[in-house]
């Protein structure tokens, strides 16, 4: 059962973030917290630290900083990023969300709705979110909120 339910999740990561993504993620080490009333995946953690949630609305998941910190880690830059201006990382690190005029740089093939890493300027991680805007319009408008960021990594970034 275990082994069945980490190929299912490694195959919805592989599809979420790309090929790789499911390994990355979740080794064999892995358990599952389960739905008291459905049975199904609902948390996905490492040594007792959560990695992800597959929501149970859309299917997809959603990654808690130990997460994002692996897909950062695998992935070259910019894949999964949202760059933003170092000016405002201490903001971000507290859990702030982007607004499209501080991005600089993005994964052209962000789109709304996609869960993201958000990095400055040197490619540090500062925080993981729901991407509002796709990544062109991140870059090409300057207002209103281009990531709706879920959890910030809570250190102070070095100004």
């Amino acid at each position: 059962m275990e082994d069945r339910m980490l190929r299912l999740v490694r195959v919805i990561a592989d599809y979420q973030f790309g090929s790789g993504a499911g390994r990355a993620l979740f080794p064999d080490t892995c358990k599952f917290v389960l739905s008291p009333t459905t049975g199904r995946i609902r948390q996905i953690k490492d040594r007792g630290v959560r990695i992800a949630t597959l929501k149970a609305d859309s299917g997809w998941f959603t990654l808690s900083i130990e997460g994002a910190r692996r897909l950062h880690r695998t992935f070259e830059y910019p894949k999964l990023r949202v760059v933003v201006l170092n000016d405002v990382a201490k903001f971000i690190v507290k859990g702030g969300n982007v607004f499209a005029k501080h991005v600089v740089d993005v994964d052209p093939k962000i789109r709304a709705n996609d869960e993201v890493l958000v990095v400055d300027e040197e490619d540090n991680l500062l925080a993981t979110g729901r991407a509002v805007l796709s990544g062109k319009e991140m870059l090409e408008f300057n207002r209103g909120v281009a990531v709706s960021v879920r959890k910030g990594v809570g250190k102070h970034v070095q100004s």
